[in-house]
């Protein structure tokens, strides 16, 4: 039990890194997203290079990166996940992150979908539910804004994306993780050298405040993560799925109530319908579980096979 509360600490812990990350992008907001996401992606690398240097676990990673397959499924995992990155840093640079707040809130219903496009997973009545009112949600912003609401779904489709690369990998979240930012590291490093050598507007060594920032983005980016997966050693799946919305209620809170973003009734009449159709599946997904967990408690008490 002590192990489960550490657990659901550290979880809480890793989902409110992520949900008010938007106050230390937007301090960024005069560095243009490509350059923060080259730093980001340079100091990560080096960051969890340390970790797993610390851990003796350096082997793990050239195993990982060992065959052409490995590296391309490693690799696929990183394009997706810079791409989220870059759009996330971007959305609070144009002042839409309530709509990236959206895309965090939509891509568990878009993880159903590509559950069952790439895992065969079926979908239960009451997933049907969620999704269609997600469907609805997205329709109502795209009437409302004159067009679908992008950076909400390509935030959740590349997180999505993302995921199901994860799920083919046989690795543990901190190498793969490494595995992948050091693939993107010759492409931060090139970019970098074309700001600074090249174009001469790097802004990393102009100011010592805004050069640390940069900095911190390595171990921002690392700490969720490993508390993450701390937690998910410890804690039920169904758990960490509702803990994790956390995320994007505290990105929501942060942009209307911080950044002061633009919230009017369509907006709230979509939002209402996401939080619904998450409760449906939260709720679904809870009963699920307990169903499995009676299956498997009942015939090992009873002795039967």
């Amino acid at each position: 039990m002590q192990e489960q509360r550490i657990g659901v600490l550290a979880m809480i812990g890793a989902c409110s890194i992520w949900g008010l990350s938007p106050l230390y992008y937007k301090l960024l907001a005069d560095v243009p997203p490509l350059e923060v996401l080259a730093h980001r992606t340079l100091w990560s690398m080096l960051f969890f290079a340390g970790v797993l240097l610390v851990q003796g676990r350096l082997g793990a990673l050239r195993d990982a990166l060992s065959t052409p397959r490995r590296i391309a499924a490693i690799g696929f995992a990183a394009i997706m996940i810079s791409c989220n990155w870059f759009l996330f840093i971007l959305s609070i640079q144009i002042e839409r992150a309530t709509e990236a707040s959206l895309g965090y809130y939509i891509f568990p219903l878009v993880a159903v979908l590509l559950g069952v496009l790439f895992f065969r997973e079926r979908l239960g009545r009451a997933q049907m539910v969620a999704v269609g009112l997600a469907t609805i949600a997205v329709l109502i912003l795209s009437v409302q804004l004159g067009h679908p609401p992008w950076v909400s779904l390509i935030i959740s489709l590349t997180f999505g994306l993302y995921g199901v690369a994860k799920k083919r990998l046989s690795v543990g979240p901190v190498v793969s993780v490494t595995g992948e930012v050091l693939l993107l590291t010759p492409l931060a490093l090139g970019w970098l050298w074309h700001l600074h050598g090249v174009r001469g507007t790097g802004l990393f060594g102009q100011d010592g405040g805004v050069s640390a920032l940069l900095i911190v983005s390595g171990p921002l980016t690392a700490l969720p993560l490993i508390l993450f997966s701390f937690a998910a050693q410890r804690v039920n799946l169904s758990s960490i799925g509702l803990i994790q919305y956390l995320n994007p209620t505290l990105q929501f809170l942060v942009a209307t109530l911080v950044f002061r973003e633009p919230f009017g009734t369509v907006q709230a009449v979509a939002f209402a319908l996401i939080w619904t159709a998450l409760a449906i599946y939260s709720t679904a997904t809870l009963r699920a579980e307990s169903a499995r967990r009676k299956a498997a408690i009942v015939p090992g008490a009873s002795g039967e096979t």
